[in-house]
């Protein structure tokens, strides 16, 4: 009998199918279609994996962890080569699917997408050695300082990544990449709209020669994801997408008590200072409120203008956008394609009916274009106010409403005033003002003179404060939040610790004047306490003087 997915889903298409153990898998859950945006239609299938296949995955990267974990760190490093390789042979075409899938244009998809992918797992290959190395801890008590002290940095295991469709090559592929340089085993759930595109990555890990169950690729249900959280195998999950599904996969990870690193949304200010280029400013910020439609987590979602500069800026950032080119990114030249969900389109729609409504000014787009596909018009508003939804709400998508003020000061608070506190920009000539606004914005991203660009960046960790999320992605805090850490010590004397039994009067002895001689503010007490501390048998007992010489420094 078909289910009610099938039955909407053309026989004629091509069906793509999820990758467990180096194996592609047909789905028993059913079969979902891929849309293009730009016009609503079918144009691939993906077939779904039941609750058992979905769990089976699970099963392949828990079984995997242990020899894939074993290896050493350069070996690891090897493969992320190999992916690096053969996602730079195949850009063009992987940039091509996304155009098709998501929505973005293919030069857009390379720039923003294929680009930063590729630097990652450069940076990850060549640099994860040195930053996943066994570090030694100098012990500063000085009873212990004759011991060998390091901090080892040990995978999870089983690493589960669900990741959003508006980035679904850069985002999951970066998440990946840092769980397999650390040791872990992945499974990877992409966006049911992007489904192609993650089958993609298992199909590319899979020739690179990773070996069987260390990525696997699970197109499911969203109603099947809830198990996949919370199946005890999960060493730790990486979730990206909305602050209120990132609440649910924190609840559900709570069961098992399974860390969870969350990047969720933003709703980025931008502050136009009086000092600023204005030409430049208005470039940067048009590029990073409509680039990929909106549909960026760290786009620029509000922007403050300081009043004496606000009409020339304004004047610019119109005529720019009113210049930008709307359509099918296959159809020709093409700056803004659509957005990648009909319901996303809904909200971009009601946020700006909810601005104009309220008081605010259409100065450029507004309504959605009279034709297929789920396009809306990069939109500038003006006139707008905290009372309204598009500045306080994730649009996430082509809106930029543009909010005058009186002083920088205002323009601080305006923009701190806000649940998230992902990336900010600041757009100023001023060096003082510039570390000014590094210091106050509460932000995990402070640009200057840019934005969204750190994306880019492999070396710049990426995270937010407030419910923007937990956790860094990217550089070397995104690589250590797939480790834990691990405390080891080695004691090689044969000598038995101070503290051990038997106490008696001796011990209280011994540690009063160890408490006097190390921490006493007095420094007559303290060279007392030396003296009595010297003068202790139990202490020669324990200590040789040998190791009391190389750590004398620690007694004072």
């Amino acid at each position: 009998m078909a289910t009610a997915t099938e039955s909407v889903v053309p026989s004629s298409l091509a069906n793509a199918h999820s990758w467990i153990g180096n194996r592609e898998v047909p789905g028993r859950g059913g079969v979902r279609p891929v849309v293009n945006p730009a016009n609503g239609s079918p144009f691939a299938a993906a077939s779904l994996l039941d609750a058992e296949q979905a769990a089976s995955a699970l099963a392949a990267a828990h079984k995997a962890f242990v020899g894939w974990s074993a290896l050493p760190v350069r070996q690891r490093a090897r493969q992320l080569s190999r992916i690096h390789e053969l996602l730079a042979d195949e850009a063009e075409e992987l940039a091509r699917l996304i155009e098709r899938e998501q929505g973005k244009p293919a030069g857009e998809a390379l720039a923003v997408e294929v680009f930063p992918a590729l630097d990652a797992l450069k940076h990850l290959a060549r640099h994860a050695e040195e930053i996943l190395r066994e570090d030694p801890v100098e012990s500063q008590v000085a009873l212990l300082a004759h011991k060998d002290c390091r901090i080892l940095y040990v995978p999870y295991g089983v690493v589960l990544v669900i990741t959003p469709w508006n980035y679904p090559l850069f985002l999951p592929l970066g998440a990946m990449a840092a769980a397999l340089a650390a040791g872990n085993t992945v499974v990877l759930k992409p966006a049911p709209a992007t489904t192609l595109i993650g089958l993609k990555l298992g199909e590319l890990c899979r020739r690179a020669g990773v070996p069987e169950g260390v990525v696997n690729v699970v197109a499911v249900d969203d109603a099947l994801a809830p198990a996949l959280v919370e199946d005890p195998r999960v060493g730790k999950i990486v979730f990206i997408g909305s602050v209120a599904t990132g609440k649910r996969v924190m609840a559900s990870a709570a069961s098992n008590l399974t860390p969870c690193l969350l990047e969720l949304g933003g709703k980025d200010p931008a502050i136009v200072c009086r000092d600023a280029d204005i030409e430049q400013a208005a470039r940067g910020i048009v590029w990073g409120a409509f680039v990929n439609a909106g549909q960026t987590c760290v786009s620029v979602e509000r922007v403050y203008v300081e009043e004496p500069v606000a009409d020339a800026f304004i004047a610019q950032v119109v005529e720019q956008t009113r210049a930008l080119r709307v359509g099918d990114p296959a159809a020709g030249e093409v700056d803004v394609g659509p957005l990648t969900l009909e319901r996303q389109r809904r909200i971009v729609e009601e946020h700006v009916a909810d601005a104009l409504a309220r008081g605010a000014t259409l100065l450029s787009g507004g309504q959605s274009l009279d034709q297929p596909g789920y396009f809306f018009p990069p939109t500038v508003l003006v006139g707008v106010d905290h009372g309204m939804r598009v500045m306080r709400e994730e649009t996430f998508g082509p809106v930029l409403p543009i909010m005058r003020v009186a002083s920088l000061d205002e323009a601080v608070r305006l923009a701190n005033d806000s649940a998230y506190g992902l990336s900010a920009s600041g757009w100023t000539r001023s060096l003082e003002t510039a570390r000014r606004l590094q210091a106050e914005l509460e932000a995990g991203v402070v640009s200057i003179n840019d934005c969204v660009s750190s994306l880019g960046e492999p070396t710049a960790p990426y995270g937010g404060f407030k419910h923007s999320g937990i956790g860094r992605c990217h550089g070397q805090a995104g690589l250590r939040e797939m480790v834990q850490s691990r405390y080891v010590t080695r004691d090689a004397s044969r000598r038995p610790m101070l503290w051990w039994y038997p106490y008696g009067e001796d011990f209280r002895r011994l540690l009063a004047s160890a408490t006097q001689a190390l921490h006493s503010r007095s420094p007559l007490r303290r060279v007392s306490g030396h003296l009595r501390l010297l003068a202790s048998r139990r202490f020669w007992q324990r200590m040789s003087p040998l190791a009391l010489l190389k750590n004398v420094d620690k007694l004072f």
